[in-house]
């Protein structure tokens, strides 16, 4: 460990110790102020460039402010080069202050002492340099990389916590500097984007390590064991890791600092895996459209015991969904952001040609319905295939006054034909009502059958078998398709009371299967209540994003802390939540900006407190 830091005149505001002997330190009074500042080799405006090197550096944690003066002595001496004084944000080439300067800073570009003259008195800085290593011993520079969150599940370090690990995403935080300057203990704490703080570590020690080869020989270095980031506090308080556990933001920061100070010496963004078969991956960003469907028109919400209970939830539901996508550099937005609507179940406007196994006319017939209360008589020939008949009663609708769309599904099991939607609108925009007649059938052939799409949730939402899940159920897709925002960019979720015959609390519609349906998912009450046993929502995204409609455990080794495990239901930290950086690159790959139809896009890096 750091031995006890000894009382000099260069010590560091008496911290180190003060921390290592817990009593003020002889002469304390009369020693020297000396400043702690660190290296400033980060990326704070997010432009590429480490801003100890930039010629215009925005103002942040880093930087010493010098209290301006309006004495006569304004000349600047710099003694060192570990520091350099900024004037309004520019390095000074001036050896006096200008009269008109609004703002003095003093910033740290290297490791070691130094001294500035300014106004008539002199300041002492001590510069601390942080690096971040890797579990391979590999630097990670702040201002070209970035942290990224455990996808491990808890486990006990080797005998030797500054080795070399298989771990590929906890860092350690190794200081450079002066030996009397190193403190024995230092202050880790995360921010989101928006700047407020996620998590903090107060008391992390700091062991004595090599330094790296590059330091000048007259330096010492300390190191933190390797902390993990994680998404949630069931991860972060397990008890094995909860000492170098802090949860974490995609888009935030973590910063170090002194326990005792609130200027950071070092900070690093937080992103996606590092290292991939198609580099780093940082941020991307998924659009979702969330519905909370009542159970009956006018009902109570299909969670929470009101409107505003329940899109809190949904918000809550998306946010933890979001947490561990993470994981793979992938979020949804703020859930301020979230656009979740609680709706009725939509009325009866969808008239499915086809029904289930389609099958083509056997006879000339006719199809008889009411739009609205306007009768709809259509001859249908022989041997038509339910694509044509949709075709053909979605002109007579249209002509009647009103919108008609056709919307084909693929052929399910061993049917001949697929089935076709006719979704009917008001000119307005409204959902129609599609009845059938007081008497008569709604179609005289006795082979091509005409069904009518009714949302009843009262009984639970007849879902997909393995026969009809490329297409979906008459009711799935009246559901769905009757919030179409014709975006294929959006992915839609769907939370209803319940599912029909239990046993089920999520499915989803991906595009691999080619139906009509698809970038969509469903989950019930029960998924919400299964919370982190489930991770319901998140599962179904994945094989949306993934466009996988199987699950890893289906043909192979079961491994029940996946995400994408297919039954495993654990809420410890050993639970389904773990993705794999192959699953992070086949979401890019099949749902990315290069997709046939991207569903994410990128979320480039912005200066904390300025995400958009």
């Amino acid at each position: 460990m750091i031995g006890r830091a000894r009382c000099t005149e260069f010590r560091v505001l008496a911290i180190a110790c003060a921390l290592a002997n817990g009593a003020v330190c002889p002469d304390e009074a009369h020693a020297d102020e000396v400043h702690v500042i660190g290296v400033d080799n980060d990326d704070d405006d997010i432009d590429g460039q480490m801003d100890s090197m930039q010629e215009f550096v925005p103002s942040s944690d880093e930087l010493f402010e010098v209290p301006l003066s309006s004495g006569k002595d304004r000349s600047i001496v710099v003694r060192g080069t570990s520091v350099r004084v900024l004037v309004d944000g520019k390095p000074s080439r001036d050896p006096r202050v200008p009269i008109e300067a609004r703002r003095i800073t003093v910033q740290g570009v290297r490791a070691g002492r130094a001294e500035v003259d300014i106004f008539g008195r002199t300041l002492r800085f001590a510069v601390v340099e942080v690096w971040l290593m890797d579990g391979q011993d590999r630097h990670i520079e702040p201002s070209r990389s970035h942290a990224s969150f455990q996808r491990v599940p808890p486990d006990r370090l080797a005998s030797n916590p500054y080795g070399r690990t298989s771990d590929s995403d906890a860092l350690r935080f190794v200081l450079i500097a002066p030996g009397n300057d190193l403190p024995p203990i230092v202050r880790l704490l995360t921010r989101d984007p928006s700047g407020g703080i996620t998590d903090s570590l107060d008391s992390v020690t700091l062991g004595s390590v090599p330094c790296p080869s590059e330091s000048a020989p007259e330096l010492a270095c300390g190191s933190t064991v390797p902390i993990r980031l994680v998404p949630d506090e069931i991860d972060r308080n397990h008890p094995t890791t909860v000492e170098r556990s802090l949860r974490a933001s995609l888009g935030g920061v973590v910063e170090l600092a002194l326990p005792s100070s609130s200027r950071q010496l070092g900070s690093v963004r937080v992103g996606g895996p590092r290292q991939t078969s198609i580099g780093p991956i940082v941020r991307y960003r998924g659009r979702l459209r969330v519905f909370l469907v009542r159970p009956t028109v006018g009902g109570p919400p299909p969670v929470g015991s009101n409107d505003i209970g329940a899109l809190a939830l949904a918000r809550s539901e998306v946010a933890q969904a979001s947490a561990l996508w993470a994981a793979c550099g992938i979020g949804f937005g703020p859930p301020s952001d979230l656009e979740v609507t609680v709706v009725d179940p939509p009325r009866t406007h969808l008239i499915a040609m086809g029904c289930g196994h389609a099958m083509a006319s056997e006879t000339n017939a006719r199809i008889r319905l009411k739009v609205d209360g306007h009768e709809i008589s259509v001859p249908v020939e022989s041997n038509v295939a339910p694509s044509g008949a949709a075709r053909v009663l979605a002109a007579a609708i249209v002509k009647a006054g009103f919108d008609a769309r056709v919307s084909d599904n693929p052929a399910i099991g061993a049917a001949s034909h697929g089935s076709s939607d006719v979704l009917v609108r008001r000119r307005t925009g409204e959902l129609a009502l599609v009845e059938a007649l007081a008497s008569g059938p709604m179609m005289t052939d006795p082979r091509l059958t005409v069904c009518l799409g009714r949302v009843d949730l009262e009984d639970g939402l007849q879902h997909f078998g393995d026969v009809d899940a490329i297409a979906g159920t008459i009711e799935e897709r009246a559901l769905i398709k009757a919030f179409d925002d014709g975006d294929p960019g959006t992915i839609e979720v769907f939370v209803v009371p319940s599912f029909a015959s239990g046993g089920r609390i999520g499915e989803s519609f991906i595009g691999a299967d080619g139906g009509s349906v698809r970038n969509v998912l469903i989950e019930d009450r029960a998924a919400l209540r299964a919370d982190r046993a489930s991770f319901a929502l998140a599962h179904e995204l994945g094989h949306v994003l993934l466009d996988e409609p199987g699950h890893p455990d289906d043909f192979g080794r079961d491994t029940p802390s996946r995400l994408m495990d297919a039954d495993a239901t654990n809420g410890t930290a050993f639970g389904p939540r773990r993705l794999l950086v192959e699953e992070c690159v086949r979401a890019l790959r099949q749902s990315g900006p290069s997709a046939t139809v991207p569903l994410l896009r990128p979320w480039p890096l912005a200066a904390i407190g300025h995400d958009r």
